[in-house]
């Protein structure tokens, strides 16, 4: 059987975590419109008849400059750099210009198979995939680029069929009913991490951290009790996040407690507490204590 890893790379915001939990069919990864939403590297593994998939999806390429930012792009340059095929994910709706070749030469330069997933084709005019797909082969961009939208399915079992026989040969490398690296613990957190982006505008969900503090099931009940502590940078966004009479954060939780309950199949009570860390992502220590750079947290 064919069996391998694919580092899911591109551009913040590219769709990368989206296509993922498509391909996989179960949500591995939290999404959100807004750049910097994958913070980890996240497997996501698909068993197919005849192939294994292991997905590792990885933080957008961005160019903020801190000690998170450092990590998370360390992460992903590590993961690209020790797998059997690259999946470059492209948003194809924002058009391609020189940074998308640099970036797509770049990964190529690596000597690792590579193919380009041409994403959110959906909301684009069709005409302009042709000419992008004919600028990618005279820049050089010499792999095999699928139009793709995850929304609709588009073109899925396509590049599914692709990666699948880009990868070797070699019995599976996790077992049958497995389908992420990551813990429900480390889930539950960044469900709630997912809901605060969702939830509120401008910078104050990027300088969000969720600590999960409790995650554990009462005895003979199905129901999970689930504590948090939500780190944010500045006393003013502490007011923000829990809003008038703690109307927001109240709102935020319920939307999260929802998901969660789906995400584990039985009741949660949730709670959480806001806490300030001034400037938090710019301390490497705060940063390697609130778990990123590590596999799991």
């Amino acid at each position: 059987m064919k069996s391998g890893t694919v580092a899911v790379i591109g551009k913040a915001n590219a769709g990368k975590s989206t296509l993922v939990n498509v391909m996989v069919g179960e949500k591995v990864a939290i999404v959100s419109p807004k750049p910097q939403t994958t913070r980890d590297r996240i497997l996501g593994i698909l068993n197919e008849e005849g192939a294994q998939i292991v997905f590792a999806d990885t933080p957008g390429i961005y160019k903020a400059k801190n000690a998170l930012t450092d990590v998370m792009m360390r992460t992903a340059e590590a993961c690209a750099k020790d797998v059997d095929l690259i999946l470059y994910v492209h948003d194809g709706h924002k058009g391609v210009d020189g940074s998308d070749l640099s970036l797509m030469r770049r990964y190529l330069s690596f000597g690792i198979p590579m193919i380009v997933a041409y994403t959110k084709t959906d909301i684009m005019p069709e005409e302009r995939i042709p000419e992008d797909a004919k600028a990618l082969f005279e820049a050089g961009i010499s792999c095999d680029v699928v139009p793709v939208s995850a929304r609709k399915g588009k073109n899925i079992r396509k590049l599914k069929a692709l990666i699948a026989d880009a990868l070797p040969e070699g019995e599976p490398l996790f077992p049958e009913d497995v389908v992420s690296d990551k813990s429900a613990r480390f889930m539950a957190g960044e469900i709630v991490r997912e809901k605060i982006l969702l939830k509120y505008e401008k910078e104050i969900p990027h300088g969000v951290a969720v600590l999960v503090n409790t995650f554990q099931k009462r005895d003979g009940q199905e129901l999970y009790d689930v504590d948090v502590d939500i780190v944010c940078e500045k006393p003013n966004h502490k007011a923000i996040l829990i809003g008038r009479q703690g109307g927001a954060l109240k709102e935020t939780l319920a939307f999260a407690r929802k998901e969660l309950e789906k995400f584990l199949g039985c009741k949660v009570f949730l709670t959480a507490f806001v806490k300030v860390k001034e400037d938090w992502r710019d301390r490497a220590d705060l940063v390697r204590r609130f778990g990123y750079g590590e596999e799991d947290r």
